[in-house]
């Protein structure tokens, strides 16, 4: 239990250093307690007692980092998706990708690029292969 509870908080920190946790809210500090009091519960022979606590500390953790999630990329415009990866307006799948292939090559942060151009690049590439399958007559 000692060596779950290592790796546990092991991970928590990792997370942490990375960027990808935040300060939880009271309702998550609530949340993760039950769970915690939960799983001692559990582990002391009464699941009837824990593992509702548990399923409920995971349901509202879950809503929580749902409603946290950052809001997706604003969509780029198909004209400028076009002008960035010098494309023309009846470029196919291929040509796109073959385009973006091109260009990520020059402005990848490994190849000496930016992060910035890099996910423009891409979100260039997104957008026109969303627009291809937007336009795509569908069988039925």
């Amino acid at each position: 239990m000692t060596w779950l509870a290592i790796a546990v908080l092991a991970l928590v920190a990792w997370e942490w250093r990375k960027g990808r946790l935040r300060a939880p809210t009271r309702g998550e500090w609530l949340a993760i307690l039950l769970g915690l009091a939960g799983a001692v519960l559990a582990a002391k022979g009464k699941p009837l007692f824990g593992l509702p606590l548990i399923a409920g500390a995971a349901v509202v953790l879950n809503r929580a980092r749902r409603a946290a999630a950052p809001p997706a990329a604003p969509a780029m415009p198909v004209a400028e998706a076009l002008s960035l990866l010098d494309l023309s307006a009846d470029a196919d799948a291929d040509a796109i990708r073959a385009a973006h292939r091109r260009l990520i090559a020059r402005v990848h942060p490994d190849a000496g690029g930016s992060d910035e151009l890099a996910r423009r690049v891409n979100r260039a590439r997104d957008t026109l292969i969303a627009e291809l399958n937007r336009k795509r007559p569908r069988a039925s």
